[in-house]
């Protein structure tokens, strides 16, 4: 395919699902603003070659003044897949940077070859934001999509027992003024695949050396188990997604926050004095509503004693 078809694509053919909701992230997160340098991470994948494309096109038409460089780290590939990369830079366009690194080879030699994969991505990370300092970027962009993130939060729920989300931007701990943004928060990951199959793209799946004949069994099965219930609840992505911004801290047993846990027992005698306090009103309508409603929650002392007492100071 030509690739003036290739970006035209992008803002004709999948408008709805690809290129309003990258505009949608990016307006609603403020995720490039005036000034900007973005360094845009391809890994060779179908998200991060997508992505790239998408922020040319941003920078060309956007009224928004910033500037984007491409950066693409080797951390080991075979040359297979190394020349595959190179050549999908070619195919569409993109004018990147490959710098090489040895992360492949250190993660498994620390990791001592059992659950590398961790490892890998702190180290690929931090490569990268290194590169991107380098050339003088203050965000560096990545190419998770919503499904990574519904999928995270799954993951984190089941089998590590807390409620972690993906956020659309984070700062980076060790690097001074340096953003990571994920432009792609509202995309899905079926509609990357099929703009990949619509401009014959041959991207890399998982070029890792390392455990390239394994694959991440645990996230395939939260695949599977949303499209099970994807059957019953067509909404089900969105509403895990929108999870992440409705967290109700009022009916949470314990949280952290800027790294310190907390516990709603802090604030229960708090809530308790303010509840039966006639004259804070919006305590009173709580607990009011609360006899009303659901009684046993109380029980009966509670019921018949104070809920006497606050309808006749009411």
């Amino acid at each position: 395919m030509e690739l003036i078809d290739i970006e035209r694509s992008i803002i004709k053919k999948y408008r709805k699902q690809i290129w309003s909701p990258f505009i949608k992230a990016i307006k609603e997160f403020k995720l490039i603003n005036d000034g900007d340098k973005v360094a845009v991470a391809i890994s060779g994948g179908k998200d991060s070659l997508l992505l790239a494309k998408v922020i040319e096109e941003l920078h060309k038409h956007s009224k928004v003044d910033f500037d984007v460089v491409y950066i693409s780290m080797d951390p080991g590939y075979d040359p297979r897949n190394r020349e595959q990369l190179e050549k999908n830079l070619a195919y569409l366009g993109i004018d990147g940077q490959i710098f090489d690194t040895d992360v492949f080879k250190i993660a498994e030699e620390v990791s001592k070859g059992e659950y590398p994969c961790y490892m890998c991505a702190r180290m690929r990370r931090g490569n990268l934001y290194a590169k991107a300092q380098e050339l003088g970027c203050n965000k560096i962009a990545l190419g998770h999509h919503m499904n990574d993130v519904i999928e995270t939060i799954m993951l984190n729920v089941l089998y590590a027992g807390k409620f972690n989300t993906m956020k659309p931007k984070l700062k980076a701990q060790n690097f001074e003024n340096m953003e990571l943004i994920r432009p792609f928060y509202y995309v899905k990951e079926e509609d990357i695949i099929k703009w990949r199959d619509h401009v014959e793209l041959f991207a890399l799946n998982c070029a890792c050396t390392v455990t390239k004949s394994q694959e991440a069994y645990t996230r395939k099965m939260i695949k599977q188990m949303i499209a099970q219930m994807k059957e019953n609840n067509p909404e089900v992505e969105m509403s895990i997604l929108r999870s992440g911004e409705n967290v109700n801290c009022d009916m949470v047993v314990g949280y952290q926050l800027h790294g310190q846990k907390h516990s709603f027992l802090e604030e229960f005698d708090d809530w308790v004095f303010k509840s039966f306090n006639p004259l804070h009103s919006r305590g009173c309508y709580r607990i009011f509503t609360s006899i009303i409603y659901w009684p046993p929650y109380f029980g009966k002392w509670v019921c018949k004693t104070r809920s006497a007492r606050i309808f006749k100071r009411l």
